[in-house]
């Protein structure tokens, strides 16, 4: 099922959502030009977030050397820039595709400045449960995959039987249908199952290998549904 649009209008142009997808696109572009070079798995786990590396880094600092709250500051800061990099093309266009249809609208709700807060904090709120559930983890975790999962969860809450326009692809056949968007909570999890398709050369091991992910993303899910009940 590929959504295309939903039958919400919106009072206003979603700029953030417009900035929000063409960064994600600009470093992934960046992402393709740095495997093309054998730079990208050193990039990735550079700037991915590790979720070994940051608990060993506030442990250090906690335990042992107070200087090393510094190397905490520079890990902590791969949980923002994480959330803009991707290991497929299939992850890269599923989660852009559900960021244009379900994000323009939750902007028209929260309004600009609260939807880019939101959605940041989402991704990072996510990435720090990854780390609790498994601290040892020494594969990148990337993608924002936790943030688009929450902001699902505002738009699911908010209109659970708005229309999505979507198209079902039959092999050579393109369907038009409508779907409510509650189907589409099932859904996001279904597609997880295909970002394997079309991944990226990342040494040494790959991104994204842990079931984790998926829990994180449910997490992501319950933080948009409860900041929507929850928001005056």
């Amino acid at each position: 099922m590929i959504p295309i649009s939903d039958n919400i209008r919106c009072r206003s142009k979603p700029i953030i959502n417009y900035w929000l997808i063409a960064i994600n696109l600009a470093v992934f572009l960046w992402e393709l030009q740095l495997e093309f070079s054998g730079q990208l798995g050193y990039f990735v786990n550079t700037w991915g977030m590790i979720p070994a590396q940051i608990s060993g880094a506030v442990t250090n600092a906690l335990f042992f050397n107070s200087a090393a709250w510094i190397v905490v500051i520079w890990r902590v800061f791969t949980l923002f820039f994480g959330i803009f990099l991707h290991g497929s093309f299939s992850q890269i266009l599923g989660n852009l595709l559900f960021l244009w249809v379900f994000g323009k609208t939750v902007e028209n709700i929260l309004g600009h400045g609260r939807y880019l807060g939101f959605y940041l904090a989402a991704g990072v709120m996510t990435g720090v449960i990854q780390i609790l559930l498994e601290p040892s983890l020494t594969v990148p975790l990337i993608g924002g995959n936790g943030a688009i999962a929450a902001i699902l969860g505002i738009y699911v809450m908010k209109f659970p039987k708005a229309k999505i326009d979507t198209v079902l692809p039959l092999i050579i056949l393109y369907i038009p249908i409508q779907l409510p968007a509650f189907i589409y909570i099932f859904w996001w999890f279904v597609q997880q199952f295909f970002y394997g398709i079309g991944s990226l050369n990342i040494p040494p091991v790959g991104v994204n290998q842990s079931g984790v992910v998926f829990l994180g993303q449910v997490v992501g899910l319950l933080i948009g549904a409860a900041f929507i009940r929850f928001k005056r």
